[in-house]
C-alpha cells in the first residue's frame, strides 16, 4: 500500500494520555453537560433517590444517569441499550460518568421514574438562558407538529376504520363463497376437496377477523374520543399536511423565541387539532419568560375567538390568520372581508355602497353576536354575487376588533407569518432529523412527554452554544 497515508501498526506500543481529563478539551460540549447538571438542585427538581439509602446495595446517583441521557440525546443515542454500550467504550462518556456503566434497564427505569423531574430540568435550562440575558422573549412563534407513536395505523381503531374494514372483509367472504360453489360444481375428486378445504380455511379466518372487529366496535362505545389504540393506548390517529395521509402519534406543541430560536416551552398532547391550545401555550411562554406582555404568532389552525380573547385578557397580543370557512370566494361571490366596517357609525358598507345597519344581538355558544343588514338588497344590481337569500346579513362578534387588529398586523412590513415559519419550523425539523424515520421509543403520554423534554433540552443546549459559545456559556452558568 505504498503511496498512501499509513496508520499505526496495531501491535505497536502507544502512549495514551494518563488521565481521562486530558482527552476532553476545555471547550468540549460534554463539559457543558457536566457543569449544567452539577449546578442543578436535583432533590428540589424531584429526582428520585437523590439521597442514598442507608441499607442495601448502593445505587447510581441521578446526576450520573441524567448526564448520560443528555449526552445521548445530544448525540442521537436515545436507546438505553445503546447508551449502555457507549458508556463502556466512549471516552467522552467515561469522562462524564466516571467510567460507570449502568445496566440498560437501570437507564430505562431512570427515564421512566423521573419524568416530571426531567421536564422541570428542561424548564430550568430555559430559566438559565433567561437569567443570563440571552433569552429576552418579547415575541414567540407557536406551532404544533405530529410525531409518530409506537402504535401503527393497523392497531388503531375508529368507527370509520372498522366499518371500512368490515365492508372489505365481507366482500372477501362473498367472493370465497362463490369460489367454493364454483369449485364444488366444476372440480372433481381430490382437487375439489383440497380447493374447497383451502377456501373454507380462508373463509374461517376472515370470519374471525370480522368478529374481532365487531368486538372492537362495541368497545369503542366506551372510548371517550371514539378511538382505541392497542400498542400505545394514549396515541391517536391524526391528519397530516400530506393529502389523504395520516399517522398514529402525538401532537407536539412548541413556543419558540423569535430572536434566538430557543424553545421556550413545549407540550405533548394527543389532541388531534390545535384550536384550543393557543392560550395555554402563550400563557406558559409568558410565565416562563416572566414578562408582563408577549406577542404570539400562530398559523390559522390556532384561530379561535375564545382563545384570542383569553390571550388579550392575559396581556398577550396574538397574530393569527383567519381561515376562509366559506366557499363563496371560489364561486366568485363576495365574502365578509369585502364588507367594510365603520366603527364610528357602527355600520357595514357593502361593495355596492349600501349601509348595513345594526338590527339585534344574539348569543351562540356563549358568544355575543351582532346582526347587520339592509333592506336595499332586492333592487341591487350585484345581488347575485352577494347572496341567494332575501338580503345579505353580516354577523359581528362583540370582540371582533381583536381579530381585525390581528389581520392588520398580518399585512405589516415585518411579515409575521414568514417570521413564524422561519422561527418555529426549524426546531421541529431539527428534532425530527435527529429522530430519523423512527417513532417515539416510549409508550403512554407521560413517558412520551419525558422523551420529548430530553429532545428539547438537547436542542436548546446546542442552540445556546451556537449563539454565545461554550466558554461564555460555562462562565454564565458559574456566575
Amino acid at each position: 500500500m505504498s503511496g498512501f497515508i499509513k496508520g499505526v501498526e496495531r501491535g505497536q506500543t502507544v502512549l495514551f494520555p494518563d488521565r481521562l481529563d486530558d482527552w476532553i478539551s476545555e471547550d468540549h460540549l460534554v463539559r457543558v453537560v457536566d457543569l449544567f447538571v452539577d449546578e442543578l438542585d436535583l432533590p428540589g427538581l424531584g429526582f428520585a433517590r437523590s439521597a442514598p439509602a442507608r441499607t442495601g446495595r448502593p445505587g447510581y446517583h441521578p446526576a450520573v444517569l441524567l448526564k448520560l441521557f443528555i449526552y445521548g440525546y445530544l448525540n442521537r443515542i436515545p436507546s438505553s441499550r445503546r447508551l449502555e454500550r457507549e458508556a463502556g467504550r466512549n471516552v467522552e462518556l467515561m469522562w462524564l460518568t466516571g467510567r460507570l456503566v449502568p445496566d440498560h434497564k437501570t437507564i430505562a427505569d431512570f427515564r421512566r421514574d423521573n419524568g416530571p423531574a426531567v421536564r422541570r430540568t428542561c424548564a430550568q435550562f430555559v430559566e438559565l438562558c433567561r437569567r443570563i440575558g440571552t433569552l429576552k422573549g418579547d415575541c414567540v412563534a407557536i406551532d404544533g407538529s405530529k410525531f409518530r407513536a409506537v402504535n401503527n395505523r393497523d392497531r388503531n381503531f375508529t368507527k370509520g376504520k372498522i366499518a371500512s374494514r368490515i365492508a372489505h372483509l365481507e366482500a372477501d367472504v362473498e367472493r370465497y363463497i362463490q369460489e367454493m360453489v364454483r369449485a364444488d360444481r366444476q372440480e372433481e375428486g381430490e382437487v375439489r376437496a383440497e380447493k374447497v378445504a383451502h377456501l373454507a380455511r380462508r373463509y374461517g379466518r376472515i370470519r374471525q377477523q370480522i368478529q374481532y372487529l365487531q368486538a372492537m366496535d362495541r368497545a369503542l362505545a366506551e372510548a371517550s374520543d371514539g378511538q382505541i389504540s392497542l400498542t400505545d393506548p394514549d396515541a391517536r390517529a391524526m391528519a397530516t399536511s400530506a393529502k389523504n395521509s395520516g399517522m398514529v402519534g402525538y401532537n407536539v406543541q412548541m413556543a419558540v423565541d423569535a430572536e434566538t430560536h430557543l424553545i421556550v416551552v413545549h407540550d405533548v398532547t394527543n389532541q388531534v387539532h390545535d384550536r384550543d391550545l393557543l392560550a395555554p401555550m402563550a400563557q406558559a411562554a409568558k410565565d416562563a419568560l416572566r414578562r408582563d406582555d408577549l406577542h404570539a404568532l400562530a398559523d390559522k389552525g390556532y384561530f379561535s375567538d375564545r382563545e384570542i380573547l383569553l390571550c388579550h385578557e392575559r396581556g398577550i397580543t396574538t397574530t393569527v390568520p383567519r381561515p376562509e370557512t366559506s366557499g363563496n370566494r371560489g364561486k366568485g361571490m363576495y365574502v365578509k372581508a369585502d364588507f367594510a366596517y365603520e366603527p364610528d357609525a357602527d355600520v357595514y358598507r357593502c361593495p355596492a355602497g349600501e349601509t348595513l345597519s345594526y338590527r339585534y344581538t344574539t348569543e351562540e355558544d356563549g358568544l355575543q353576536l351582532r346582526r347587520y343588514w339592509t333592506g336595499e338588497c332586492g333592487t341591487c344590481p350585484i345581488k347575485s354575487r352577494c347572496t341567494t337569500g332575501k338580503e345579505r346579513r353580516i354577523t359581528r362578534w362583540e370582540h371582533e376588533h381583536l381579530i381585525e387588529e390581528a389581520q392588520i398586523r398580518l399585512r405589516g412590513p415585518s411579515e409575521p407569518m414568514t417570521l413564524r415559519r422561519s422561527t418555529v419550523e426549524h426546531p421541529f425539523g431539527t428534532i425530527k432529523a435527529w429522530m430519523g424515520a423512527t417513532h417515539f421509543l416510549t409508550r403512554r403520554l407521560p413517558s412520551v412527554k419525558t422523551e420529548m423534554a430530553l429532545n428539547v433540552l438537547a436542542y436548546n443546549i446546542k442552540r445556546i452554544v451556537a449563539l454565545i459559545g461554550i466558554r461564555s456559556f460555562m462562565t454564565a452558568i458559574r456566575a
